[in-house]
């Protein structure tokens, strides 16, 4: 019994930090809103990994995940970039914040309908793109208004589009590095607590290369592709 659950109760667990991130957020404490965040990806990285593992995977599971994923890495990472930058904004402020949401929610629905190219996705991951956001908001006084701006509407595009990122959830992984999952999850959370600032811009790093890594690529298949028509036209 327990073990048909527990992909669930790591959802769940996304789920509660996703929220606890928003709380955070709307009380000016972003540096721990980001780490929810942070650590939510991370439970979230594993659920559908242990569903395959224990052989529970379910539609239920599948729901469950995506609606998770809207809270904490739609919505949660909006509100931090509001509180941090877009309050002021008036009207304008609310566009922004939420249209991310939109688009990470169109994103997901479109995964859940739409077949992706095998160890492929189609469009930012959600998870990635929420995560950039929410760590980019403690960037706020060095990327400033208009850099924010930019990250939060190139970020919502980079969700919807066609784009191609390389899906890690699919790759096969020993029983043993689950073991290190967890372990690594409980590092992660005592680094939060001890590090409360440092830690959550760690992770910016990886994350926009990620990004940057499929627009990329996709500009490099494009390329590939044209440069492969080119020969046939010249032919007829």
């Amino acid at each position: 019994m327990l073990a048909r659950a527990l992909p669930s109760i790591f959802t769940v667990g996304n789920l509660f930090l996703g929220i606890m991130a928003i709380i955070l957020a709307v009380r000016d404490r972003w540096d721990y809103a980001a780490i929810m965040v942070i650590i939510g990806m991370l439970l979230d990285g594993l659920d559908g990994r242990v569903a395959r593992m224990l052989k529970t995977e379910s539609e239920f599971g599948k729901e469950l995940d995506s609606l998770s994923d809207v809270i904490s890495f739609g919505v949660a990472p909006a509100i931090i970039v509001y509180v941090a930058a877009f309050e002021n904004m008036g009207p304008e402020g609310w566009f922004l914040t939420a249209i991310f949401p939109i688009c990470g929610a169109l994103r997901l629905a479109r995964f859940n309908v739409v077949p992706s190219e095998p160890g492929y996705f189609t469009g930012l991951p959600i998870t990635a793109a929420g995560g950039i956001l929410a760590t980019m908001a403690l960037y706020n006084t060095r990327i400033g208004m208009y850099g924010l701006i930019f990250g939060t509407l190139f970020l919502s595009y980079l969700m919807i589009s066609q784009i191609k990122y390389p899906a890690f959830k699919r790759m096969k992984i020993t029983k043993s590095v689950y073991w290190i999952a967890g372990l690594f999850v409980i590092v992660v959370g005592v680094a939060a607590i001890y590090f409360p600032q440092e830690m959550p811009k760690v992770m910016f790093i990886p994350l926009v290369l990620y990004a940057l890594y499929g627009l990329k690529n996709s500009l490099n298949r494009k390329r590939s592709s044209e440069a492969t028509e080119e020969p046939a036209e010249e032919l007829k």
